[in-house]
């Protein structure tokens, strides 16, 4: 586990693109490369990414762990924003992804299956037009010190820029992210849904969990 002493974070830049797409894809499947179950790295990476890193990138942010780029955290103030983005963005992709379905493994012939059949149903509720973020690190600069500080620096952004809340919605499982540690950060879980695509790779139930911190004090 790093120390705090070689954790860096600072605001994202246009520098760290491919680093974070790169993350992106290394971190994609329970923590690990995408690869086995999606081989289309450009495809995954444009569809959690994109917005982000090409339409609002004053709101993300990196970790730094021996000078590189080893986590991120992705952000939002403008969810009207985000979602006529994804829209488009989705149809895009989806055509793209179409023309070289032919070419595609097994594998991810039946990640696109799921994707089309059932991943639109297993997406828990989400307040609305409150700020939200995902993020993602590398085991090797995993500790909760560098994430905390990685999370407040976004927190403290938010609050400068007059939210008032802010949720994230992650991939969790008791081992890895479960909601205890999420509390830890100050965030409460709204509501949850089984990802289903896992269940036959993973020993336990993986959740896409929704959870909601207040900035400031409720009255």
């Amino acid at each position: 586990m790093p120390s705090l002493a070689d954790i860096q974070v600072r605001p994202y830049e246009a520098r760290d693109r491919e680093a974070v797409r790169w993350l992106c894809c290394q971190t994609g499947y329970l923590g690990k490369p995408i690869d086995p179950v999606f081989e289309d790295r450009e495809l995954f990476a444009d569809y959690l990414t994109s917005f982000y890193t090409d339409v609002e990138p004053e709101s993300s942010f990196v970790l730094l762990h021996e000078g590189q780029v080893k986590g991120y955290l992705l952000g939002s103030r403008q969810p009207f924003k985000q979602q006529v983005h994804s829209f488009f963005s989705n149809l895009r992709l989806f055509a793209i992804g179409m023309f070289r379905y032919r070419k595609y493994n097994k594998a991810t012939k039946e990640f696109i299956q799921w994707i089309l059949k059932n991943s639109w149903k297993e997406v828990p509720a989400t307040p609305r037009r409150t700020a939200h973020f995902h993020f993602n690190v590398l085991p090797e600069a995993q500790s909760f010190a560098g994430t905390a500080v990685m999370m407040n620096a976004y927190f403290d952004y938010l609050r400068a820029k007059g939210e008032k809340a802010v949720f994230g919605q992650m991939v969790t499982f008791e081992s890895r992210r479960g909601a205890k540690v999420l509390e830890r950060f100050g965030f409460q879980v709204l509501s949850k849904s089984e990802i289903t695509k896992w269940r036959d790779k993973h020993p336990e139930p993986v959740y896409l969990t929704t959870v909601i911190k207040q900035l400031v004090a409720v009255e």
